[in-house]
């Protein structure tokens, strides 16, 4: 089963003047601007590295519930945030790092099965499985 999904970009102009503007298939993101000075000097608008962060967090988070669901363990709450460093490299700029910051809240089973799942779920969500890059976390576990 394949399941294909898109996200669209348009931009007009050059690196430094130009305006763009990303959507998705769903509608849950409708022409919203990015550019260079929302991704390098925090200007309001989205930039590529936010929306890999965000996709990250959610693709583990999902994973991580599921994990948990097999080992008959129910996560109350996880909270992910995915930092994306995008660093100068090779002449040119390249995601070369992700963080995941966890917050786990858990019933039904212990911290250490509760930190394997998270492991797991760091290492085997299809968006972990994307990206070339470092994939570190921290892990906070309440169970």
């Amino acid at each position: 089963m394949t399941i294909k999904k898109f996200g669209a970009a348009e931009w007009s102009g050059g690196i430094k003047d130009g305006k763009g503007k990303v959507s998705t298939e769903s509608g849950a993101l409708e022409n919203q601007p990015y550019g260079f000075n929302t991704r390098f000097e925090d200007e309001v608008g989205t930039n590529p590295e936010e929306l890999i962060g965000a996709a990250h967090a959610g693709c583990f988070s999902m994973a991580l519930s599921k994990i948990l669901g097999e080992d008959d363990m129910v996560a109350e709450k996880i909270e992910t945030k995915a930092t994306v460093s995008l660093d100068k490299k090779d002449g040119g700029f390249a995601v070369t790092a992700i963080h995941l910051d966890v917050k786990l809240k858990v019933s039904g089973g212990d911290k250490q099965s509760a930190e394997k799942a998270a492991k797991s779920a760091k290492e085997n969500c299809p968006i972990s499985k994307l990206l070339n890059a470092d994939i570190s976390m921290d892990l906070s576990v309440d169970a």
